[in-house]
């Protein structure tokens, strides 16, 4: 059987005896730590040096948001507190939980385009921005804040006439469910400002997961750009534009990661040409997966070895119920290897045979790595499964089966 490739291992992850360090520790005592695999294992140091290497790239007027949705682990976002400006939430849930990690209300804004009323009544009483989606949910926000006696902060989300090219999920250009068309969001926002409405600017996202520089740096432009058109057609400064994402980080073989000095260098330019109409607005990426993904490892011991028509698969105690996206169905159309590695034997030559790392579940779907090359592999070795830190526990079917979610922990010694 042929080898497949894998993705790229993060770089930062080191070993000492052969065993993987997650934050200066070995994985064999943070599995006693945690009591039981699988767990997920989070390196602090890296999301802060990813944050800091972020902010040295991009222009000093940009703020940096966390969209929580990507991983909002409490303690991560006690960290991420101190680390960002602001943090970007779509539901009651992510407010709760982000109140309670200690992040001033102001720098909170709440997306998403089914807000329910309870959703907004809570938003409007805690004193959030409301990235608004559409007139209707402008009519009810209104309408709650006038019975609760509140002023709102209302931002306008804009749908954009253009996409992020090579994006993974093009949240602009074209019919969306995110946002107001970019021909009515202009007149959206004087009906906010005429009901005596906080009007927080301009919410513009254009896509995710791109790794061609170029593409963003383009989208940004004729973001700055809408945001100028749309704020001269409204008559007023948006205090600030909420420039989106789209950063992507390097998932499987062949990917190169971001260049984000050539990212940094030409918002830059562009926001020094903006026009003087918007001389005194603030601006802001929203990032999620790009911070904390590469930070994260899902660690899943080995039970079993088997043969079948002389393929060797390894089983594993973890699975898709934890590290959905691994398996490939999450977002993905062709399924490829996440970056892998046997923990306890980290930097081995691996075996002459591949060997398929499998789930626990009973379904087919549950394939962790796919014909990948790692040392010879035996019951108890524990298997890291790389890029985990974004969407892995919160974004997979953790009950499936009747399985308990997987452990998480923190390292962070700073």
């Amino acid at each position: 059987m042929k080898v497949k490739p894998m993705g790229p291992i993060p770089p930062g992850f080191e070993a000492e005896n052969a065993m993987l360090l997650i934050g200066g520790r070995g994985v064999a005592a943070l599995a006693d730590e945690a009591g039981e695999t699988p767990f997920f294992a989070y390196d602090g140091a890296m999301i802060r040096r990813r944050i800091a290497a972020l902010r040295a790239a991009m222009p000093d007027a940009i703020g940096i948001h966390y969209a929580m949705k990507a991983n909002p682990f409490p303690p991560l976002l006690a960290l991420m507190r101190g680390l960002v400006d602001g943090f970007d939430i779509a539901s009651s849930g992510e407010l709760a939980a982000v109140l309670a990690a200690g992040m001033a209300p102001q720098e909170i804004s709440f997306a998403g385009p089914g807000k329910t009323g309870r959703e907004l009544e809570a938003a409007l009483r805690a004193g959030v921005t409301i990235n608004l989606e559409s007139e209707g949910e402008a009519g009810r926000a209104l309408a709650i804040a006038d019975r609760i006696g509140v002023r709102p902060r209302l931002a306008v989300r804009g749908n954009p006439d253009f996409g992020l090219e090579g994006s993974g999920m093009r949240m602009g250009g074209g019919a969306k469910p995110f946002g107001i068309d970019a021909e009515r969001a202009g007149a959206l926002a004087r009906q906010v400002i005429a009901a005596g409405a906080d009007w927080r600017g301009w919410h513009i996202f254009a896509g995710s997961q791109a790794l061609d520089a170029q593409a963003i740096i383009a989208a940004q432009a004729q973001t700055v750009a809408l945001a100028a058109r749309l704020s001269d057609e409204v008559g007023e400064v948006p205090p600030l534009v909420n420039l989106g994402g789209g950063f992507g980080v390097p998932y499987f073989a062949g990917d190169v990661p971001l260049d984000i000095a050539a990212i940094g260098a030409a918002l830059g330019e562009t926001l020094a040409a903006r026009p003087d109409s918007m001389a005194g607005s603030a601006f802001a990426l929203e990032l999620g997966r790009y911070l904390v993904a590469e930070a994260g490892v899902y660690l899943t011991r080995v039970v079993d070895v088997k043969l079948s028509q002389g393929e060797r698969f390894a089983v594993v105690d973890g699975g898709l119920h934890h590290q959905l996206a691994a398996s490939g169905n999450f977002g993905t159309v062709v399924r490829r290897n996440y970056p892998l590695a046997l923990a306890n034997r980290f930097g081995e030559a691996a075996a002459e045979q591949p060997v398929t790392v499998v789930g626990c579940l009973c379904t087919p779907l549950d394939r962790l790595g796919d014909a990948v090359a790692l040392p010879d592999i035996a019951p108890g070795d524990l298997v890291a499964i790389f890029m985990a830190g974004a969407y892995g526990a919160s974004a997979s079917p953790a009950a499936f089966l009747g399985h308990v979610p997987a452990p998480e922990m923190l390292i962070d010694e700073a």
